[in-house]
């Protein structure tokens, strides 16, 4: 007992250190970026919001905002509708190269995004397409669908298949049972997909740096150009919103569908 105590303990402080080393970075950007002065420094010598203003005010962010919303609005909805497709197929029938199917659509998991992102630029030059936004979302959905792949197809491998065939067996046609039955089943997989996908095309930036433009670029490629010329708080200000916008976004998930659901952990086998 006392053996199994001493391990309890020992775990939960290895823990503890390792949440306080990742946590700690953020900790000194979080109060670097209330610095007065225009410069990086910790700890400030006095306390302002002025950064914060002018990190929403900077024309840049706020159109590399908006175009990442617009991104990762269609590239992540676009990847749901694919991946949730390809994973009911992989599930459910046997074709032939479904293995090697399977491995494509898991690719860009292990191919580096920056060689995804020259790809997509030499395919755009080649094809005479500007650096639009269909060039950048069609991109994203590439990057994303993996991700919207495995989720779904876990909570396909975790769905009960009785309660369909009972659908059937009282008279649902397919079409009814898909929309009645199966999708809301699935619905935690479809929303842990969806979110997973747009947190992360809204943070993509090693392949964002080759396929946007000035017109198109997103809030990672200009906070990567504005920290080539300035070196003051306004990127450690926009990096705390960030923080603060991703567990907003995390808190409002959980309260609505349960971080144990969107996850898919909760109730798994």
């Amino acid at each position: 007992m006392h053996t199994r105590d001493a391990l309890r303990a020992a775990g939960m402080t290895i823990v503890s250190i390792t949440l306080a080393f990742v946590l700690l970075p953020a900790l000194v950007v979080a109060i670097a970026a209330f610095n007065a002065r225009a410069v990086l420094a910790f700890p400030p010598d006095t306390l302002s919001w002025r950064w914060f203003a002018k990190a929403i005010a900077y024309d840049d962010f706020r159109a590399g905002f908006r175009n990442g919303l617009i991104v990762t609005a269609f590239a992540s909805t676009i990847a749901l509708v694919i991946g949730a497709a390809f994973a009911f197929a992989l599930d459910r029938y046997s074709f032939p190269l479904k293995r090697t199917i399977e491995g494509v659509l898991l690719a860009p998991l292990v191919i580096p995004h920056f060689t995804i992102g020259l790809g997509f630029l030499i395919l755009a030059a080649e094809l005479h397409a500007t650096r639009g936004f269909a060039v950048v979302i069609v991109c994203h959905v590439i990057l994303v669908l993996p991700f919207v792949l495995r989720s779904v197809y876990i909570s396909l491998r975790n769905l009960d298949q009785r309660f369909e065939l009972a659908a059937a067996s009282l008279g649902a046609p397919p079409r009814r049972v898909l929309t009645s039955v199966t999708i809301p089943l699935l619905a935690p997989g479809l929303v842990s997909g969806w979110l997973f996908a747009a947190i992360l095309s809204f943070n993509e930036f090693t392949a964002s740096l080759f396929v946007t433009s000035q017109r198109t670029q997103t809030l990672p490629v200009a906070m990567y150009n504005y920290v080539r010329e300035y070196a003051d708080p306004s990127m450690a200000a926009l990096s705390v919103m960030y923080i603060v916008a991703t567990a907003a976004l995390l808190t409002l998930a959980n309260a609505f569908f349960g971080l144990g659901k969107v996850l898919n952990v909760e109730d798994a086998r």
